[in-house]
């Protein structure tokens, strides 16, 4: 059992008054998500953990760079089936904003998922 957390957010309580768990589809996502707004190093346990996304935030727009980030990265979450291939794409608006979107398969379902964003929002 995993407890539910969605980045940046506090943990979240159940309908007993216990931590809320999360399973399959929404544990992926939170752990992708997760994986890609860490910056290396800040996350103690694992020193090259994280895809560093909000470096990007305020940069000159650099979509097929932050695009190959993410596919570098997704696939250490096991449960992101290689077969179909992710499909991701990036945004940027004129004040630097970073929108990411991404559609990919559950390893263990085959089921597609979507995930969208904003980094450093």
């Amino acid at each position: 059992m995993d407890i539910n957390h969605q980045f940046g957010s506090d943990l979240s309580v159940g309908a007993t008054g216990d931590l809320q768990i999360v399973t399959d589809a929404t544990l992926t996502q939170q752990r992708v998500l997760r994986r890609l707004l860490t910056n290396p190093g800040d996350y103690i346990w694992h020193r090259t953990y994280g895809a560093g996304l909000p470096q990007f935030v305020g940069q000159p727009a650099r979509a097929d760079q932050i695009r190959a980030v993410i596919r570098s990265q997704i696939f250490k979450e096991r449960s992101v089936a290689r077969a179909p291939e992710p499909q991701i794409d990036v945004s940027t608006d004129r004040q630097g904003g970073v929108y990411v979107d991404i559609r990919y398969a559950d390893a263990d379902t085959g089921h597609t998922q979507i995930l969208s964003f904003a980094v450093g929002i």
